[in-house]
């Protein structure tokens, strides 16, 4: 697993946000990136993840990308690529990027399950350190299981974490339940961020990021059927 980064941002805001169950993360991060109009400084390489590269627009998609917004000064992980398996080595990345830059805190994104329809999606947290959501008007997670590299995150006792769980009912790209996240985002690190646009254009993004994940799995298939060719 490799790290590059061009830059060096100074005492940034980590937020990263991996494929998971709605894949808030992944759509919360990239409508900051095209919003704070972040620029790419750098990307995370692992030999685990099959070298498939998503392209969109003509261009290559980083199948885990840093991005930096340098007015507010919040470094930005976003990923496309699945990282099952890989949850520790991602963590003690994270850790030790936290402490390179001397970071203010991680900002972990993540979907949370819910079994009711039709409700405005709500938000949950967790700090490793205080309460400091509470003018948010959030609620601490008081009961649930949380997986992925969130999960890894909140058992290292050496960062300021702070993780959000948005509701979702489905396993498709959710949108709405992203806005969420980045209403919260919003009020919390004054970012003056309007998540509207996130909304009126749901079914546009989902459909975006729908695409290039089922580009990315389809790709992984073949791959994997060419080696069964090659040792069956």
């Amino acid at each position: 697993m490799q790290l590059v980064l061009e830059k060096r941002p100074k005492s940034p805001t980590i937020v990263e946000g991996f494929p998971g169950f709605g894949l808030i993360g992944t759509i919360a991060t990239e409508f900051l990136i095209k919003h704070l109009d972040a620029e790419q400084i750098g990307l995370i390489r692992i030999d685990e993840i099959p070298p498939i590269i998503a392209v969109h627009k003509g261009k290559p998609v980083e199948p885990i990308g840093i991005f930096y917004a340098k007015k507010q000064n919040i470094l930005i992980l976003h990923a496309l690529s699945s990282v099952q398996g890989l949850e520790w080595k991602l963590a003690d990345l994270l850790v030790k990027l936290y402490k390179d830059l001397q970071a203010k805190e991680i900002i972990s994104i993540e979907g949370v399950g819910s079994g009711v329809q039709g409700r405005e999606p709500r938000v949950f947290y967790m700090c490793s350190y205080g309460e400091n959501l509470k003018k948010t008007g959030l609620e601490i997670l008081q009961e649930g299981i949380i997986m992925g590299v969130s999960g890894a995150l909140l058992l290292k006792k050496s960062i300021h974490l702070t993780c959000l769980f948005a509701e979702t009912h489905s396993t498709l790209p959710d949108s709405r339940a992203a806005a969420r996240i980045i209403e919260v985002l919003e009020k919390y690190l004054g970012l003056k961020v309007d998540y509207k646009p996130l909304l009126a254009k749901a079914e546009q993004f989902e459909s975006k990021i729908k695409d290039l994940l089922e580009k990315a799995q389809n790709a992984t298939q073949q791959s994997d059927k060419k080696k069964q060719t090659y040792f069956g």
